[in-house]
């Protein structure tokens, strides 16, 4: 197992190339905020769903785009393994940026046509989830052990600009929706992301690429499992295959019970086996999830036996890529509260009162609901340098060395009491009261608090934690934790609609929409507790590069 270094290293200087790909992100960041910001808004009173009931068009307009965004963390996969094994992270990136400007240029053109819209919605899926994995993992490629002291300043920096990039699209989208149209609310984005994929290109002589192993590197995560689930130890048998197994036969069983209950409902039939609610994207999420959880376990049961055919250090890797696996699990419960401020809040927000009586309301610059989603980036702006410069160094003083781990499991405990404030304000509206849309700052300073800790944290730890060989992989595991976190928020809308469900949320004397607000904050603040017990026995590692 690999040591945490404890010498300070030589100190670098800051890479030259890093302002090419920070000034990509912060136009890819508008680009993608400002068509996602103003998604369900759009939904909801577009002809894309008028066919059906005025009273079901939230919904489905929240189950559009959690599914978007599951789609978004789950490409992370395909982008990561197309770089790995043939073209590298700079030629992927730049393919798939020009696939990300195509899904732009069909939400522009397509705003009354569903077909369009959702191919659209496609591109752009596949687009930012193929690049997503690779942006963070080439900005650590431009460090070595001389200069990763500046690692964790460009990393902070990098987390900024996504938000600088955010704070103005969360501004500007809703306005553009409103008073020019969708046309031109998703082609001004689309037109960034243009200026995005044209400034990572000017870049593309100083950069440092590491170049793909093409699949001959016999120490990735996948060679060291396959080899620990087949290989064989005299009278101990293979329980670690057959638990993988059995995950794989979950996966395979799920996707044909979906797959068979499509057919016969296309012709006309009954298929009583499968719940009309759980449709491809469930199923698929379900099965993939049952997929790495069985697999996981089965591959930590019989590791040790790549030791011989496999170096100590890979199989030591895979053990900590496992490990993290349990941290990423833990965080999807964070993921699934965060991303419903562009849905849920978003939704709540338009019940509430625009104060716009107020002498400090800033009429002239918020006159929307979803407007309120800038409040997350402007935050984040100015808490990320207040973290850095007051608050950390003050709590070094007094003795307490806040480690990486806790900053997260502090973040998910943030979060769920984000949720908790949301809750109270939705038992005002709910009670009838005129209640102003500002009571929506607390919730959102206490979320964005929470992500600060958690993902700007998470970037250089994920990026940290693997050897060469297996950063792919954990920056794929990284983001399929934010698509797992979307699945919890489609499981649970799609629970909510079970009549039996409903009459249990009715005795509380709850709505619908606050007692949802209750439990993902009790999700939170459990997974959060979980969190803190696994932080404390968890091993670090050091995995930058050497120069």
């Amino acid at each position: 197992m690999s040591t945490v270094t404890t010498t300070a290293p030589a100190a670098g200087r800051m890479p030259r190339q890093i302002p090419y790909i920070i000034g990509n992100e912060a136009c890819e960041r508008f680009s993608f905020y400002g068509m996602r910001n103003i998604l369900v808004p759009f939904l909801v009173s577009s002809v894309l769903l008028g066919y059906l009931p005025e009273a079901e068009r939230e919904g489905m307009a929240k189950d559009v785009f959690h599914s978007f965004v599951i789609g978004v963390y789950f490409f992370p996969l395909l982008g990561g393994w197309l770089s790995d094994r043939f073209f590298g992270k700079y030629d992927t990136i730049l393919w798939f940026s020009l696939i990300y400007c195509a899904g732009h240029a069909c939400l522009a053109l397509f705003e009354d046509n569903r077909a369009g819209f959702y191919t659209g919605l496609f591109l752009i899926a596949l687009g930012s989830g193929g690049i997503k994995p690779l942006v963070v993992s080439f900005v650590g490629d431009q460090f070595d052990k001389t200069n990763k002291d500046k690692a964790k300043v460009v990393f902070d920096a990098f987390y900024w600009t996504i938000n600088f990039g955010s704070f103005f699209a969360s501004l500007l989208a809703p306005r553009l929706l409103r008073e020019l149209g969708p046309a031109v609310a998703f082609g001004v984005p689309g037109a960034l992301m243009f200026l995005a994929t044209l400034i990572f290109w000017m870049g593309r002589g100083r950069y440092v690429r590491v170049p793909p192993t093409h699949g001959r590197d016999p120490d990735t995560f996948g060679n060291v499992a396959r080899t620990a689930l087949t290989a064989s130890a005299p009278g101990r048998g293979r329980p670690g295959w057959w638990v993988a197994m059995l995950g794989a036969a979950l996966f395979a069983l799920i996707l044909l019970a979906w797959t068979a209950q499509a057919v016969v409902r296309a012709t006309g039939g009954e298929a009583p086996w499968w719940p009309e609610s759980f449709d491809f994207v469930k199923s698929a999420c379900v099965a993939l999830l049952l997929l790495i959880v069985f697999g996981g376990i089965g591959i930590w049961m019989q590791l040790d036996r790549a030791r011989g055919r496999h170096s100590d250090a890979a199989v030591d890797s895979a053990r900590a890529v496992l490990r993290i696996l349990i941290v990423f699990g833990l965080i999807t419960p964070f993921w699934s509260l965060f991303d419903q401020k562009a849905s849920t809040w978003v939704l709540q927000g338009n019940a509430m009162r625009v104060p716009h009586e107020a002498w400090w309301w800033p009429s002239w610059l918020v006159t929307e609901p979803a407007q309120m989603q800038a409040l997350n980036p402007l935050l984040v702006m100015l808490i990320i340098p207040f973290n850095n410069l007051v608050l950390y160094p003050v709590l070094r003083r007094m003795g307490f060395a806040v480690t990486a781990l806790q900053r997260m499991g502090w973040g998910i405990a943030f979060a769920g009491l984000a949720w908790v404030v949301a809750g109270l304000i939705q038992l005002q509206i709910d009670s009838g009261a005129s209640t102003s849309l500002a009571w929506q700052t607390l919730p959102y300073l206490l979320l964005t608090f929470g992500e600060v800790l958690v993902s700007a944290t998470a970037l250089e730890f994920a990026y940290s934690q693997a050897t060469l060989a297996m950063k792919g992989v954990i920056m794929a595991l990284w983001y399929l934790s934010v698509t797992f976190g979307n699945l919890w928020v489609l499981l649970t809308n799609a629970a909510v609609r079970n009549e039996a469900v409903m009459r249990q949320i009715a005795q509380t004397g709850l709505s619908e929409n606050a007692f949802l607000m209750f439990f993902f904050a009790a999700f939170a603040l459990l997974c959060a507790a979980a969190f803190a017990a696994y932080a404390r026995r968890y091993p670090m590692q050091d995995h930058y590069r050497s120069a």
